[in-house]
Order: C-alpha cells, then structure tokens, then sequence
C-alpha cells in the first residue's frame, strides 16, 4: 500500500525539465528560496533557516494600521508616488516626514474630518505657506485612500487654504539687477549663470543641465525636470553675449571650480554667495530671477500664455499674478500722464 504524502507549508516541489527535481519555498508576497529536496536529511534546517530570514525581511511596523502613517507610507510604494519627478518627491517626503513625526499620523485615516484638518491648519497660522504646503499634502495622500479603499469621500473638502501675503520667493528689482551687473560683468562665470537665469526664465534644476548641445536653430530647448515641459526659448542677445565672453570646456555651461557639473543645490548655495558679495539683500535667489523674468515679459506687453510659453507654467493663475501687475502699472502711468496733458495740479 502506497504511503500517503506529508505536505510541509508553502514548499513546492516539482520536476523541471531536465527531469531535476526542485524544490522551492514561496510565501506569498515574498521571494522564492531554493531549498533540499524535503527527503533530505538536513531538509528541516534549511526550511526552518529560510522562514527565519522572511520573517528578518519583515519591516517592524511603528505605526497603526491603516493610521496616517501607514498610508504614508503605502504611498511612498504606490505606482503614482515612483512617477513623480526625484526633485518633487524629495520636497514631498519633507513635508510628509513631518506629518509622520506628529500625534495626529497615528489616528485612523477614517478619523479624519474638515474640523481637524483646519484646527491642524490653524496651529500652523503664523506659517500660513508652510500650513497650506500640509493641506496639499492631505489631499494627495487622501486620494490615494480613497483609490486603495480606505476612505469613501475626501475629509479635506471644504478646507480652505490660509491667506498669505506675498507668497514664495520675491522677483528681483530692476534695482537689484543693475546692482548684479555692476559687480559681476560679462566675461565673469558669475554673469553667465545670472544671464541664463534671467534671460531663460528657467529654475535653477533646469539651468544647470544647459550646455552648447541645447542650443539650435537660435533657442534654447530644454525639456522641464519638475513638468517635463518641453520648451524652445529663444536666445536674448545679452544671453548669447554672455555665452561667447565666457566659453566652457564642458558638457554644461555651468560647472563647478573642479570642472564637474554643477548639482542644483551646490548652484543654489554658489549663485546665493555671489548675490551676497554683490551687496544684495538674502532674499535675492536664483528662483526670484525666474520671477523677474515673467515681471518683464508682461511689462512689456506679453500676454499670459506667451509668458507661459516661455517660463513652462502649468497653470495660468501664477502667470497672471505678473499681467495684472504690469497692467495696473500702465493704467497708473496712462493716468497720470492725461493729468499732466489736461495741467491739472
């Protein structure tokens, strides 16, 4: 009589086609291990060694199912957080990170309601940037509950952000930029990446990756790292002045002392000491360039979308913040000259 067979759990055993026989360990959800035939005498080591080090591989959970945290963290694995740009993903942790390290990560994400999300915002009042960078975060991270199943409706609707004043970076005056200029003149390496900045209305992440190979046909053609925009910018005369009086040897026209290119942060903290050797307050950055950039364009009478055609905006609200400035300037100045025609005093 035929001896009935001992199943052992989660062990595989079969015969490949070579006629071999294998046997394999698969938990679900974790990688196969090759094992000894189970008939083996050393069989029972190897299978008890195996489950051990799955069981090592296991991450010890600090947090409460399905809490803030845990689909924090279940996001960070999702297929859409793994499309965003390594740029925007760094900034998202930041934010995410300190949500994570607050005593409200710990509360069952069908906990959450409109009330809580603005009393978190409130605490945050006297940061109202910083505040409204958390409520963008809840939205993203709730939406992704909301596809996975965790919630059924968004307790973020209704959430109003918090008023600011005026928000991020400040464009460069014109003041400022003469002040540059004067300090550093053409031919100076300092110039050349202050005339990239302006005269491209590019970010900082966007300028350092220009070399001689992004220039054809008179424009410079970038494809955006944070949009993934594509954009042909024409080249200003004071940007191709700038280019010849200062060649470069390398795949970039900015490089670091060493020849090497330069990263983004290293240009940010580099072109922040020129600004200061420059007599120029600390708000001055390579991101207010990019704002002065916009400035001009609509002062000179661009409208939104031939803004946004060369700054990459997504959207048009930030573009329309700079028309409506310009414009107010030229109705102010139209007025004040029909005073002066009509000689009223």
């Amino acid at each position: 009589m035929r001896s009935p067979t001992i199943r052992i759990k989660h062990i595989q055993v079969y015969k490949d086609r070579h006629g071999k026989e294998r046997c394999y360990l698969r938990v679900p959800g974790k990688r196969a291990i090759a094992l000894p035939s189970p008939s083996s005498h050393d069989f029972a080591h190897y299978y008890m060694a195996a489950m051990q080090s799955l069981k090592d591989e296991e991450p010890e959970r600090k947090y409460a199912e399905q809490s803030l945290c845990d689909l924090i963290e279940r996001w960070y694995g999702s297929a859409h957080f793994k499309s965003i740009k390594p740029s925007t993903q760094t900034t998202y942790r930041r934010i995410l990170e300190y949500m994570r390290a607050q005593p409200y990560a710990q509360f069952h994400v069908m906990k959450f309601r409109a009330v809580h999300i603005r009393h978190i915002l409130e605490a945050r009042a006297s940061t109202p940037a910083r505040a409204n960078h958390i409520l963008r975060m809840f939205r993203i991270v709730f939406s992704y509950a909301i596809e996975i199943g965790w919630l059924e409706n968004d307790p973020t609707i209704g959430v109003k952000r918090l008023k600011t004043k005026e928000e991020g970076v400040a464009a460069w005056t014109e003041e400022q930029i003469e002040q540059y200029e004067r300090r550093w003149p053409i031919g100076t390496r300092q110039r050349l990446a202050f005339a990239l900045l302006l005269y491209t209305g590019q970010r900082r992440s966007d300028v350092v990756e220009m070399g001689e190979f992004s220039i054809k046909g008179g424009a410079i053609r970038i494809t955006q790292a944070k949009t993934g925009a594509y954009l042909e910018i024409p080249m200003h005369a004071q940007l191709v002045e700038a280019i010849k009086s200062f060649p470069c040897h390398g795949a970039t026209f900015l490089q670091t002392a060493s020849g090497k290119k330069c990263s983004s942060n290293g240009f940010y903290n580099q072109f922040v000491k020129w600004c200061a050797e420059a007599g120029l307050p600390s708000g001055c950055s390579p991101h207010g360039l990019r704002k002065a950039a916009a400035r001009r364009l609509a002062e000179a009478g661009c409208t939104t979308h031939q803004i946004a055609s060369i700054t990459g905006h997504s959207t048009l609200a930030e573009v329309e913040r700079y028309t409506k400035s310009a414009q107010r300037k030229k109705l102010a100045e139209d007025a004040m000259a029909t005073l002066q025609r009509k000689g009223i005093v």
